[in-house]
């Protein structure tokens, strides 16, 4: 079973939230799952798993939030081709483009050239009760899709 990289960005805690539901998700599967927040890492840290997934709020019209900015600039040093991904964040429909950081990190991993293995998750603020188990199911979906095309 892949060990996976979880990281986020949260400001109100609605990102972070999604991000611990995952890891439960990826724990209930039996895989193995390292939660940090972007700010408490570094991109070059994801070399160290077979698999990462990442999640940011979005800021603004679509933007990727501040705190997330020098992970996503270190990315570019990266090669991904060996990493199995997803990514994953809260947004607002209100706003022109929803989710947009989500796209935006998605992107990314495929320019580095990591294999993104499911359709990325976004959710309208926090979590309620069924899209928190969206989150788990998110969480035991990725790693059995690390399993399957391991």
């Amino acid at each position: 079973m892949a060990k996976v990289l979880v990281a986020y960005a949260s400001l109100t805690g609605n990102t972070e939230e999604m991000a611990e539901l995952i890891v439960e998700g990826i724990r209930q599967a039996g895989g193995e799952a390292v939660l940090k927040s972007v700010t408490d890492c570094n991109a070059d840290e994801i070399k160290a798993y077979e698999a990462v997934l990442l999640g940011a709020y979005t800021w603004g019209d679509g933007e990727l939030p501040d705190e997330f900015l020098d992970f996503y600039e270190e990315m570019d040093d990266l090669d991904l081709t060996a990493c199995k991904a997803a990514a994953f964040g809260s947004g607002d429909t209100g706003y022109e483009i929803y989710c947009g950081a989500v796209n935006q990190i998605e992107e990314k991993l495929r320019e580095r050239g990591a294999e993104i293995i499911q359709e990325s998750l976004k959710i309208e603020y926090g979590p309620n009760a069924a899209e928190k188990e969206a989150c788990r199911s998110f969480g035991r979906q990725f790693i059995e899709t690390c399993a399957a095309v391991s």
